[in-house]
């Protein structure tokens, strides 16, 4: 008994040692706990890029999508029933005006020339016995010498082969003409395309298919259209000179530069979009025709506040950016009318002169703490400090 007794104060003694340990264990966690938590920072800036909002000169643009088309273009066909005898350019060439491009067999249009020619020179000789009978004749008549019957049928010979001579002479003209569709020259300047016949091939004036086009390429016309809306300022500043129009080719870095040429003297009532159509120099043969482009029109220039693309932000509230005052990141409601490049321009919200974030806004709210990032710089300080 007094065993059983003393093994039960043993076990007790050994909970109660157990339990005190495990109480200084939690003890001491729990003050590790509150130590950590004294020491931790209380916010994190985030590190952001920032620019400037600026009040400057910007153009006044309309963007549309637009097509390169050709000023003049020519479809050769003949213009005799003949066979070709020869093809003098080359597939895709360029060609100048009046340059021989094809031969066509004319045998038979010069041997008719022959003989009219011999027509015309037999017709000239009997006209000038009949004229020299109307001298003759004359005479005698004056003299009594024969009947005036002899003097009007000489006049009547000379004025048939007069009338012959005119006739054989347009006969010439006419087969001179057809002699020159012999051969087909360039009508214009530009670009041609492969020859759809080659030497051999028989052609005729009522073949549908042109036996080569040539495309103008310098100048070439670029067509596009613009809301109706755009039609009085656009007006306006064609008459004012102010008017230009830059185009983009995909994956073209130079641009083309030319002018408004015309307005199409209507807009088309199902759409609503009017077509204007600009010569382009087009010298460096940039523009392809048929090529679709971008076309940058330019109406004029006016002072507005722009700030970098990058810092504008959308929400379901509508535009908006982080303003920087002093270490803190501030929501600021803007609208924004347009974009030029890679700039925006606010027409309300921003006056001008203020910074703004320029990346890093997914990690800010408003009134976070921002830290610019080394080396950024506002834009109007970076355009400073090119200039110095």
């Amino acid at each position: 008994m007094t065993k059983r007794k003393w093994l039960f104060g043993v076990a007790v003694l050994a909970l109660i040692g157990v339990a005190v340990l495990t109480k200084g264990f939690w003890t001491a966690d729990k003050g590790d706990a509150h130590a950590q938590g004294a020491r931790a920072p209380a916010s994190r800036a985030v590190p952001v890029e920032i620019g400037k909002a600026e009040r400057k000169q910007v153009p006044v643009r309309l963007d549309a999508l637009g097509t390169v088309t050709p000023i003049a273009s020519v479809a050769l066909k003949a213009r005799v029933d003949t066979t070709i005898t020869g093809v003098h350019f080359a597939d895709g060439a360029h060609v100048t005006k009046g340059d021989n491009l094809f031969t066509l067999d004319c045998r038979v249009t010069e041997a008719l020339i022959a003989v009219t020619e011999g027509n015309i020179a037999r017709d000239k000789a009997q006209l000038a016995g009949a004229q020299r009978d109307v001298t003759r004749y004359t005479d005698l008549v004056g003299k009594g010498a024969t009947p005036v019957t002899n003097l009007d049928n000489a006049k009547t010979q000379a004025d048939i082969y007069t009338a012959a001579i005119k006739s054989d002479q347009g006969t010439l003209d006419n087969l001179k003409a057809q002699r020159s569709y012999c051969d087909v020259t360039a009508p214009i300047t530009g670009l041609i395309s492969a020859a759809n016949v080659k030497a051999g091939n028989f052609v005729r004036q009522a073949d549908t298919q042109p036996m080569a086009t040539i495309i103008q390429m310098a100048p070439v016309y670029v067509s596009f259209t613009v809301p109706q809306k755009n039609l009085p300022a656009i007006r306006d500043a064609i008459s004012a000179g102010t008017a230009s129009v830059q185009v983009m080719i995909p994956g073209q870095a130079k641009r083309a530069e030319g002018k408004v040429s015309m307005i199409e003297n209507t807009v088309d009532p199902t759409t609503g979009m009017a077509t204007l159509r600009a010569t382009m120099p087009n010298t460096d043969e940039l523009l392809w025709p048929g090529t679709l482009v971008t076309a940058e029109m330019t109406l004029r220039s006016e002072e507005a506040v722009v700030v970098p693309s990058t810092a504008v932000q959308v929400s379901q509230a509508g535009s908006f950016v982080f303003v920087v005052d002093g270490d803190e990141a501030k929501v600021q409601p803007i609208k924004v009318e347009r974009q030029i490049g890679d700039l925006s321009v606010v027409t309300s919200g921003l006056k001008g002169g203020e910074t703004v974030v320029t990346d890093g806004q997914l990690q800010l709210s408003n009134g976070s703490k921002i830290s610019p990032r080394p080396g950024n710089k506002p834009v109007a300080q970076k355009d400073k400090a090119e200039a110095s």
